[in-house]
């Protein structure tokens, strides 16, 4: 989308007030939806679609302040339907990119994105929402439209299949099943509440 192109002083229009929302949310939509669907094309794709779908409600979705919800869920149902129609063939590579000393543990980073991608992708969407998007149940379950049980459910049998099928990030005491994904997940939250 262009410029605003409100005067200053004057009331902003409805597409000015659409393009301060895109400016302000991509970043983290697009962040949400790499973590979705496992690609930064994909995940373009997605947002943009999500977000053409919330042009077409934003006079009603700006009036109740719920864009940004809305823009989610469009997110995540949209992405739920094109998993169901084709899977796209994921690309596996030999090796791993070198790291610089200054940059997050992208061994553990790839290891933990290609665990998520391993998970069906209701699972992956309820999991993403409560681990990465530090959503309660509740409003989870509300964007997924699907039961606060059912939700649960899907994080449940997500995180069992994560521990299950990648026991080389499980880390401590072996009784706890605390893995290095989910110190990874507290780490990133962590940060992004400071």
């Amino acid at each position: 989308m262009s410029g605003s192109t409100v005067p200053s002083g004057a009331p902003p229009t409805r597409q000015s007030e659409f393009e301060d929302f895109v400016r302000a949310r991509s970043k983290a939509l697009c962040a949400s939806a790499f973590l979705l669907t496992g690609d930064r094309g994909l995940a373009e794709d997605l947002v943009q679609d999500a977000l053409a779908r919330t042009w077409r409600s934003w006079k009603r979705l700006h009036k109740t302040a719920n864009a940004e919800a809305y823009t989610r869920r469009t997110m995540y149902h949209l992405h739920v339907s094109r998993w169901r129609r084709t899977k796209v063939k994921e690309i596996t590579t030999e090796a791993v990119p070198e790291r610089a000393d200054d940059e997050p543990d992208t061994e553990l980073r790839l290891a933990v994105h290609a665990a998520l991608l391993s998970l069906p992708a209701t699972q992956r969407a309820a999991i993403v929402l409560r681990y990465f998007e530090d959503h309660t149940e509740a409003s989870a379950a509300a964007i997924l439209d699907c039961p606060v049980t059912t939700l649960r459910a899907r994080v449940q049998r997500g995180l069992r299949r994560l521990r299950n099928g990648f026991p080389e990030l499980v880390i401590g005491d072996p009784g706890k099943h605390l893995a290095r994904w989910e110190l990874e997940f507290e780490n990133v939250r962590g940060e992004s509440n400071a």
